[in-house]
């Protein structure tokens, strides 16, 4: 299933990914569910990725940066 680096540039190969992509079958690992071969290249580098943020920051300093509340008990203390 895996496809080498020379075989995803050459075109002709890309389109007979491409077909079978369409009809359904997985061509790209971490590509499920992927209608085309670009969807299923999109797919898998999301995976690849796993949620990375694109910031340095952890959630935790943005929300206090912009003054969410991270504990639900605060944010009632402060309302009420």
């Amino acid at each position: 299933m895996a496809q080498s680096t020379q075989d995803m540039k050459d075109p002709q190969k890309r389109d007979e990914l491409d077909e079978r992509a369409r009809k359904g079958e997985t061509v790209i690992p971490g590509g499920t569910r992927g209608k085309s071969l670009e969807a299923q290249e999109y797919l898998a580098e999301g995976r690849r990725k796993g949620g990375l943020s694109t910031t340095d920051q952890s959630g935790e300093e943005r929300a206090r940066e912009e003054g969410i509340p991270l504990n639900p008990l605060e944010a009632q203390e402060k309302q009420g």
